[in-house]
């Protein structure tokens, strides 16, 4: 059985669409029963489990929700706006802890990305899709504040399974747009989302193991698509600058951490576990119900910062102000902006570069589909 991993990156999310109109294109009966998505690839995920199209036609329209997106679309980047969430931010910074002052819940106002996601995402096909046996289940991440835990939301058939593990676990739901906002909501900069009474934040803070809830699930072969690129040698040196380092490049390297790492980490985990089992003797029970999991991660060949970096002047001008404020114009690339930057024109590259990259390792991505079957 087929899962798909999609993972966060906010405007690199658009990478996986890339990817994912490739297949279809060319593999129209290849299915994802398991989808899981995490920060922004919840947005992706939720979308294909939603929509009752054929995947050729879930990815044309989930190609046109993201180039119909705009920074204005996913938070409010009013001057007067800003300036008034930034004043709140330092008074309740400078005010001692005093209850005088209003209560902050994050730097941006996403109410606009809500309501995108309520004309896109189409939750009540998900029970439809899995009534039909289209999708077995479909799982979205968050962290849940209260208690510091990585949350699987799933929604599937009665006979789909909940875990306990350390630090995460699964939970049967039934997949709302609130699911969706809290699997995004960044810590501090966008808002945490209320469900069932607790808070709820961006699900790559503590995801340790992303391929585990698709396994859980029962997934027997992952395809997982990554939003990093990994620079040579050189192009690491070349970045490098003098000086102490802005506070936008600490930034983005902590976006970095916090979306990107733990994929990559985790893949090569999962590959470790699989030759193991491959090297126990032939009868021997594989321990503690390991199974083998066949796993094809696919990644931007280009780095994405670098793309951002070409487009920045299409970002509305207050949200210019404060980066450059941060320091932007002092770095070469631009790993911060490649999360913020939600204009077509940068969508739109980013999502060739995902189709040009299927069309590169097509040759790799059809051996994996047809091993097996």
């Amino acid at each position: 059985m087929n899962g798909l991993v999609l993972s966060g990156g906010g405007a690199r999310a658009a990478y996986q669409v890339g990817v994912l109109s490739y297949i279809a294109e060319k593999a129209p009966d290849v299915s994802f029963p398991i989808i899981v998505g995490v920060s922004a690839g919840a947005i992706n995920a939720a979308f294909l489990a939603g929509h009752r199209g054929t995947p050729t036609e879930n990815l044309q329209s989930l190609s046109n929700c993201w180039t119909s997106l705009s920074t204005e679309r996913v938070f409010d980047t009013n001057f007067g706006v800003l300036g008034l969430s930034g004043a709140r931010w330092l008074w309740t910074l400078g005010g001692g802890g005093t209850s005088l002052g209003p209560r902050v819940k994050g730097l941006l106002d996403t109410t606009p990305l809500r309501g995108f996601l309520e004309e896109q995402v189409r939750v009540e096909g998900i029970a439809m899709n899995v009534t039909e046996g289209r999708l077995r289940a479909l799982g979205l991440t968050a962290t849940r504040y209260a208690t510091g835990q990585s949350v699987t939301f799933v929604q599937g058939g009665e006979d789909v399974p909940t875990w306990e593990r350390v630090r995460r676990c699964g939970l049967p739901a039934k997949i709302t747009v609130d699911h969706v906002m809290a699997s995004g909501s960044i810590p501090l900069v966008f808002p945490a989302i209320p469900i069932d009474g607790e808070y709820y934040g961006d699900g790559s803070i503590r995801q340790a193991a992303p391929l585990a809830p698709a396994i859980h699930l029962g997934a027997q072969r992952l395809l997982a698509i990554a939003t990093r690129y990994s620079p040579t040698l050189d192009e690491v040196r070349a970045l490098a600058r003098p000086g102490y380092p802005p506070p936008a490049q600490i930034i983005g390297a902590m976006f970095n951490s916090i979306f990107l790492d733990a994929l990559e980490g985790d893949a090569e985990r999962l590959n470790r576990v699989n030759r193991l089992i491959e090297a126990l003797p032939p009868g021997t029970p594989n321990p503690d119900g390991l199974r083998p999991i066949k796993l094809f991660v696919i990644r931007p060949s280009r780095d994405l910062g670098s793309l951002a970096e070409e487009h920045k002047s299409r970002l509305p001008r207050s949200l210019r102000f404060i980066l450059r404020g941060l320091g932007i114009h002092r770095m070469r690339g631009a790993e911060l902006l490649s999360y913020l930057i939600f204009e077509a024109p940068y969508i739109g590259r980013v999502m060739e570069l995902g189709y040009e990259d299927a069309l590169t390792h097509w040759d790799e991505i059809e051996r994996f589909f047809a091993d097996g079957e």
